[in-house]
């Protein structure tokens, strides 16, 4: 299978994000991608303000864009997340829809953890707009491949990735806008190829790059990790794509030859009653 990970520059302008995704999306799936994997918050990218002010339900212009490209290609596509604006709530949810070749959501997860963090001199209080998901969600390519959905700040809680592996993903998406300061730190890369190695998967990941809105940067580098933890792509410090093709043999010798994942004793985890912080 050959996959794809876009990276954009997302800003508070929709109109000028939606064609730059679809002319990456278009240009990955000519090279031969049968799996494109966008960013979070490619529809609008701005300051927390202005990102909340850009929420769109399910059935609004970014989520119709993607179902309507994945069938016209004939494509998975993992539409990265949007700001979700959901009925009946006060706060709105980070959002990620995968859309199958058949133009048909086959999967909708809401990111479960929330960017509540000081990093680079900058505080981020992801909560005050969005409220978290509560389930970790597994979809399944055209071809029967298991897919784990996954955003940004989630890469930090390698219990989900776990998760996802166990109920059967052999490909994890992480769509992400992760800050300037953690990506260059390493923080970005060390965590992709551990939860590759750990969870024996693919990892796509496809990171926003450079200024949003004023003070607000992402770091880029957006990268396709394979179960070994060795990075078959990894994109310059552009609006891009990188692509590799998954070899989906060389996950199952992965498996059978170390098999950690199999070799999981289930019974002996105990969460404690009390975790401190």
């Amino acid at each position: 299978m050959r996959a794809a990970a876009v990276q954009l520059t997302s800003t508070p302008d929709r109109g000028r994000n939606l064609e730059a995704a679809d002319h990456l999306t278009r240009e990955a799936a000519a090279q031969g991608a049968e799996l494109v994997v966008l960013p979070e918050k490619w529809p609008v990218l701005g300051t927390p303000e202005e990102t909340a002010a850009g929420a769109e339900p399910l059935d609004g212009p970014s989520v119709a864009w993607a179902r309507d490209i994945a069938r016209e290609l004939g494509i998975d596509l993992v539409a990265g997340s949007l700001s979700e604006r959901v009925e009946g709530r006060d706060r709105g949810a980070n959002t990620s829809v995968h859309a199958g070749p058949d133009g048909d959501v086959h999967a909708v997860y809401r990111k479960i953890h929330m960017f509540d963090v000081e990093v680079g001199g900058r505080t981020y209080r992801e909560s005050e707009h969005e409220q978290p998901g509560d389930e970790p969600v597994l979809s399944e390519t055209a071809g029967g491949v298991g897919l784990g959905l996954t955003v940004c700040y989630d890469l930090r809680f390698p219990e989900l990735y776990r998760i996802l592996a166990v109920r059967g993903a052999k490909i994890l998406t992480v769509s992400a806008a992760f800050t300037l300061a953690t990506t260059r730190e390493q923080h970005w890369e060390v965590l992709l190829r551990a939860r590759a190695i750990e969870d024996q998967a693919f990892v796509i990941a496809s990171n926003q790059v450079g200024e949003h809105s004023q003070g607000i940067r992402s770091g880029g580098r957006s990268m396709i990790v394979d179960p070994w933890g060795i990075v078959l792509a990894q994109a310059p410090d552009k609006e891009t794509f990188v692509i590799a093709d998954l070899d989906l043999d060389r996950l199952e010798e992965v498996r059978r030859t170390m098999p950690s994942l199999a070799n999981r004793q289930a019974g002996a985890y105990r969460w404690p009653e009390e975790i401190p912080a």
